[in-house]
């Protein structure tokens, strides 16, 4: 593989104008793409194989006109205090903002608080509900406009009003803390190369292979069913690894120049050996991402591949258009050592300041001194910081984990006041009787089943469809939506279920959003085993390929694990115990979403590897050249550890910049995922990994000779270009002579 990237990096070093063509040209084209394709919604999250989707299938079939997955608002109004809403003028004015919301074209239906019975005990509370034709994100502005409008004439009544449910629901903001994050990559950039120009290759690359992910994802969005979110996380992997990938393979050139070779021939070992780890790490990454299709969740599939087909076009850049543009940069893009004059290059150094170590040597060096110690001292760091991940809690956000100051929250707060906090998530039971003698008795004895359970408030009657054979019940549970009693309501319903379906021939299915999160919850604990089990096993057999060792890619994966747990730990510290939560703008402390553990899993992976193939494929072409295993992690470290460090920073810099956002997922997603590069960057993989290999010696590159026969050579290390290198001094040997 070193020699075919080697020659494709010499290639498009020769042809850049070329190279730089067609990857403007492909920008171009997704840009033009995403102008002109149709705008897209949010992507449907439908969860198959649950009961809750079961149910929602069986009421689009049974109830045609219900639009079960139609956008939803409840205008919660509050008289003033000493005052009812059942007072004459209050209830004109709910009556007047009634008939109006019933006005829209994308409407289905409004409900009435006093036809409805949905007035508090105390009269001081009612709600009309309103049922749209289309989803949140498919609402027209319009819809939106006239929804907000009719409160505020409420107000002006002197009613307080407040609007819940998912009719309100926009696209999400990434604040400004984003491009503080690109920012912070730059600074990290010019530091590491000493040089404006070689600082700015890498960030050119990473937002030209981040626009034409974007793009694409925007031009395939409505055909694709593609939401906001995908566009999101594209964007926060795309740049993160795509600017690490350039760093890697730039920082490689400077270093050939640095040993004297031509800029052409630098090119070309650079994406030779170093592009060889770039090819493997973001095979690491791709496995990782697309491994999320195991959950069988079509969003997380969707957010997944969109986000791999992004750090597939990192890597293609990575190793041409950097090549082409180090052509075009000539003699500005100094050997390694060297600064550009703007900041304080070209001073002669003394000797021994040219001689002194540099950090990453001294400090490989203090690891193979004291490994003992240092792997102690890592795993039990990693173990404390894992401690919080034992109280995980997971649950999917409602309008009760919104800010305070949201009118969401407020109308989520009215309801728990007036009716109960189980109103805000009540469960939706779907009858099928289809297949029973006596559908009416059907439904009668699941109503009075369901009644005499725990944590029940309310059981509406029955309402069937026209056909009889279905119908809905709500139960209004007595706790919060996002409690365990709710939960283990919607498991007793479910128990009960089965008793009905023996006596009557009656199917009982539980569904709602509540029902749908537990569902979700139970469906993603289900999937963890399997997803770690094929994603780990398929990079361990790829890090065999590329170290042809057994206990180096054990080591790595035994490494991630401890970062990705700690990594946990801190998300439940901050978001559901609320350290620090003021720092990072959480305004309300909950369960973890439930998606988090898994996608962290899948993505922290791909980015450990990364670290893991950079770091180590140096130690390892030092082992194979000839130097002892302890000399090899030195000098793995004398060469890669800046870089390593460097990319790290700007990978933190670039997810914490997505902390920012408004929406929750992709706050807490940033914040996740920043945290997870720290503590596997800087503990795992600069202060554990080295201890171990310390300590195992010649043992850690130890590979069965049946293994090694069997095992395709990938040449990581670039000896092929050695050989080629050593031929050609030969050659030139016999010239002169």
């Amino acid at each position: 593989m070193a020699t075919f990237l080697y020659k494709l990096g010499r290639l498009a070093f020769r042809r850049r104008h070329f190279v730089a063509l067609i990857w403007v040209a492909l920008l171009t084209l997704a840009g033009v793409g995403a102008a002109s394709a149709p705008a897209a919604g949010n992507s449907s999250f439908s969860i198959p194989g649950t009961e809750a989707q079961k149910a929602f299938d069986l009421l689009e079939q049974r109830f045609p006109g219900m639009s079960a997955d139609g956008a939803t608002a409840r205008v919660v109004f509050k008289a003033p205090d000493g005052e009812k809403m059942t007072d004459a003028a209050h209830k004109a004015t709910v009556e007047k903002t009634v008939k109006e919301l019933s006005d829209g074209s994308e409407v289905a239906s409004v409900a009435d608080p006093y036809e409805g019975n949905a007035v508090s005990k105390d009269g001081s509370i009612a709600y009309a509900s309103v049922s749209y034709k289309v989803s949140g994100m498919e609402l027209e502005d319009s819809s939106r406009d006239a929804l907000e409008t009719a409160a505020d004439e409420a107000r002006d009544a002197g009613l307080t009003v407040e609007i819940g449910g998912d009719a309100l629901q926009t696209t999400p903001e990434t604040g400004a803390t984003e491009i503080i994050g690109i920012a912070i990559a730059a600074v990290v950039l010019v530091i590491t190369f000493g040089s404006l120009l070689a600082a700015g290759l890498p960030l050119l690359t990473a937002i030209i292979g981040v626009g034409i992910g974007v793009s694409t994802i925007a031009a395939l969005a409505a055909a694709l069913d593609l939401g906001s979110t995908t566009s999101t996380l594209a964007s926060m992997i795309g740049l993160a690894v795509g600017i690490d990938y350039a760093l890697f393979i730039v920082s490689r050139y400077r270093a050939e120049l640095a040993e004297g070779r031509s800029r052409e021939d630098a090119a070309g070992r650079a994406v030779g050996t170093a592009g060889s780890a770039v090819v493997f790490a973001g095979l690491t990454v791709v496995i990782a991402l697309v491994g999320l299709s195991v959950v069988n969740i079509p969003m997380l599939t969707k957010m997944g591949v969109a986000a791999a087909g992004t750090v597939v076009i990192a890597v293609l850049i990575a190793l041409t258009m950097i090549p082409a543009l180090l052509g075009f940069a000539g003699r500005r893009v100094r050997p390694a050592g060297e600064k550009s004059k703007l900041l304080g290059g070209g001073r002669a150094k003394s000797a021994a300041k040219a001689a002194k170590p540099n950090m990453g040597t001294r400090w490989a060096s203090f690891v193979v001194r004291r490994p003992v110690a240092v792997l102690l001292l890592g795993v039990l760091g990693l173990g404390a910081a894992a401690v919080p991940a034992a109280s995980l809690e997971l649950g999917l956000p409602d309008d009760g984990a919104q800010p305070t100051s949201t009118t969401q929250r407020k109308a989520y707060d009215l309801l728990s006041e007036g009716f109960g906090p189980g109103f805000n998530g009540p469960l939706m039971i779907v009858v099928d009787a289809k297949g029973s003698d006596d559908a009416k008795a059907a439904f009668t004895e699941v109503g009075d089943e369901i009644k005499g359970l725990k944590n029940v408030v309310t059981v509406t009657p029955a309402a069937p469809n026209k056909a009889g054979d279905t119908a809905t019940i709500t139960v209004i549970p007595d706790s919060k939506p996002s409690s365990a009693s709710t939960e283990e309501l919607v498991h007793a319903i479910r128990d009960k279920g089965s008793d009905i379906k023996a006596s009557t021939d009656a199917e009982v299915l539980v569904t709602g959003s509540t029902a749908m999160n537990i569902d979700v919850s139970q469906k993603l604990n289900d999937a963890l085993i399997p997803y770690l089990i094929l994603v780990v096993g398929l990079a361990f057999l790829l890090l065999i390929v590329v170290f042809r060792s057994i206990l180096v890619p054990l080591k790595a994966a035994l490494g991630f694990l401890l970062s990705v747990m700690a990594a946990l730990g801190a998300v439940v510290a901050v978001f559901q115990w609320g350290w620090l939560s003021g720092l990072m703008g959480v305004e309300e402390t909950g369960p973890v979403m439930s998606m988090m553990p898994i996608f962290m899993v899948g993505v922290v992976f791909g980015l450990a590897m990364d670290y893991e193939v950079f770091l180590v494929t140096r130690m390892r072409e030092a082992y194979v050249h000839g130097e002892k295993p302890s000399q090899a992690v030195v000098t793995g470290f004398r060469h890669g550890a800046r870089v390593v460090t460097a990319a790290a920073v700007i990978m933190m810099a670039v997810f914490a910049g997505f902390i920012g956002s408004s929406e929750s997922m992709i706050k807490m997603i940033g914040f996740g995922l920043a945290i997870a590069v720290f503590f596997d960057a800087f503990i795992v993989r600069m202060a554990i990994v080295p201890a171990v290999l310390a300590l195992l010696g010649k043992r850690a590159w130890w590979l069965p000779k049946w293994l090694d026969r069997a095992l395709p050579n990938v040449d990581v290390e670039g000896e092929g270009l050695r050989t080629r290198s050593d031929a050609g001094d030969e050659d030139r040997e016999l010239v002169r002579a």
